[in-house]
């Protein structure tokens, strides 16, 4: 007998009416936010893919597309709200353009989940093992296509909800995304099951996830330690550039160098927010004086170049070592900028003409730049929104210089106030820890300056939105993870292959069940 359309689920959704079913959705996927902001709340995921996989489990393409896309929309908007502040009390845009530009973000990067649901239930077939499958591959699918087209936006990944759960073990295996695609499988797998046979789907899936941490193997070895002091400026981001407070912060940032202990300082993302050439040579030499001679260095976030030139968002290195450079230090730029932040996409310089937001359109620095050499160890830096592509960072361990043993952040959330962008960011620094099982520093002006070692810990932290310093001790690590050589090899292709594997075979499956 023809079966013309996949047969309905065993366990098929209560009806309700399109707007109340996106209602739903929408509802789910803003809970889907919290375990970004409180990393014990990994669980709750589990519980908001599974609501929408048993939702979609016997819509129609178009339903199931819906259902997507309300999800999609209130997950990034719950995600990524504190963009208001940045457009509004930082850019002086105004508060309803500055809340439509989220609005409209979020619901076109929904687009993505929308178009993966809706190919879900295309190809779904009624069977919970193949269509969990299948609903895992359709979610790695659109989790990818975030992350990668357009430059890619992939914040509030699904991995970044996972660092403090058993599934955390798996990050230096398959990264972040290889994890969402573990929870969208377990998670779906029991909410496409029925009566009896769920209850026992959902013991399995709690025995893979509590035995997930067996998968943990120590692939990087010491390789010595570090004392590092970290600064924390805390300045605010609409007195950062203001004649009458410049003076000021970088009169303590001065001071706070000279008298760090070290050996290694490290000062936020644009801790001097002016060029060289603006800061002017004598205040340049009294800043970068301490780390000429003797036993200490330094990284400091600061802009650099010049109008004919291009400007870079950068660190400078600075150690008895770097003198033979011919700019007296290190120099790393940042290579993957943010749209609209510190590069002007295509087609949309009218928006941000709207917005007060200075040095807005930096170049590019290379893809995978040298370490920074310092006392036995090379410590691999990243600006901000950098440490979000971990197969980016990846790269830095595939060509033939040595690679990091000590990773890096320089950072200003002051963009986003006192909100949960702290915490997603602090969680995005840990999932880089596990996926090359490195320690991480970070330097950031109001927070989250902390060090985090191999295992995605965090080791010391400074309380958010004060001035001060953070003393810690890290030990560097050698060696490669299977997500450094695979991802330092050929980027997240083989994970792209996976999804359209999983897609592919399922789809046909159903066909020879016919």
């Amino acid at each position: 007998m023809r079966i013309d359309r996949a047969p309905h689920l065993s366990a098929a959704p209560l009806p309700l009416s399109p707007a109340v079913d996106a209602g739903l959705a929408a509802l789910v996927g803003a809970l889907f936010s919290l375990s970004f902001a409180h990393a014990s709340a990994w669980w709750v995921q589990f519980a908001c893919i599974g609501v929408l996989a048993w939702r979609a489990a016997d819509a129609r393409p178009g339903r199931a597309a819906l259902l997507g896309w309300a999800f999609g929309t209130a997950w990034l908007a719950a995600s990524t709200w504190w963009l208001f502040i940045s457009m509004h009390r930082y850019g002086d845009l105004s508060a309803p353009l500055a809340a439509l530009a989220v609005a409209v973000l979020s619901a076109a990067l929904a687009l993505y989940l929308a178009a993966a649901l809706a190919l879900f239930a295309r190809l779904r077939r009624g069977d919970a093992a193949t269509d969990a499958l299948l609903f895992a591959g359709c979610w790695l699918l659109a989790e990818l296509a975030r992350g990668v087209l357009f430059t890619g936006f992939p914040w509030a990944a699904t991995g970044y909800g996972q660092v403090d759960a058993p599934l955390a073990a798996l990050a230096p295996w398959v990264g972040v995304y290889g994890i969402g695609l573990v929870v969208a499988a377990l998670a779906a797998l029991p909410a496409l099951q029925h009566g009896r046979e769920r209850w026992w789907l959902v013991a399995v899936v709690g025995g893979l996830v509590l035995a997930s941490p067996l998968a943990h193997r120590d692939f990087t070895a010491p390789a010595g330690r570090l004392g590092v002091t970290l600064i924390q400026t805390n300045v605010a981001q609409d007195e950062k550039f203001a004649p009458d407070r410049l003076p000021d912060a970088l009169a303590w940032l001065e001071l706070a160098l000279k008298e760090a202990p070290g050996p290694l300082v490290l000062a936020p993302e644009t801790a001097v927010p002016l060029l060289p050439d603006q800061f002017g040579a004598e205040a340049w030499q009294r800043l970068v004086a301490p780390f000429q001679a003797g036993p200490r260095a330094a990284l400091i976030g600061v802009p650099l170049g010049s109008f004919e030139a291009g400007y870079t968002n950068s660190v400078a290195g600075l150690s008895k070592e770097t003198q033979s450079f011919k700019a007296g230090f290190y120099r790393y730029d940042k290579q993957h900028l943010v749209p609209f932040g510190e590069f002007i996409p295509t087609g949309f310089r009218w928006f941000t003409e709207l917005m007060n937001i200075p040095l807005g359109d930096f170049s590019r620095g290379p893809v995978a730049p040298p370490s920074f050499e310092f006392a036995g160890q090379r410590i691999g830096p990243t600006i901000c929104y950098e440490d979000l592509f971990g197969e980016e960072l990846a790269q830095r361990f595939a060509g033939r210089a040595p690679a990091p043993t000590i990773l890096a952040n320089l950072s200003n959330i002051g963009w986003f106030g006192n909100t949960v962008a702290v915490e997603h960011h602090l969680q995005i620094s840990r999932m880089r820890s596990l996926e090359l099982q490195l320690p991480m520093i970070r330097a950031t002006n109001t927070g989250a300056t902390a060090a985090i070692d191999d295992r995605g810990l965090v080791v010391a932290q400074m309380a958010p939105f004060v001035r001060g310093t953070l003393q810690a001790e890290v030990e560097g690590r050698v060696g490669l993870t299977p997500f450094a050589r695979w991802a330092g090899a050929f980027g997240l292709w083989p994970l792209v292959l996976a999804a359209a594997a999983l897609i592919a075979g399922c789809g046909r499956f159903r066909k020879r069940r016919r």
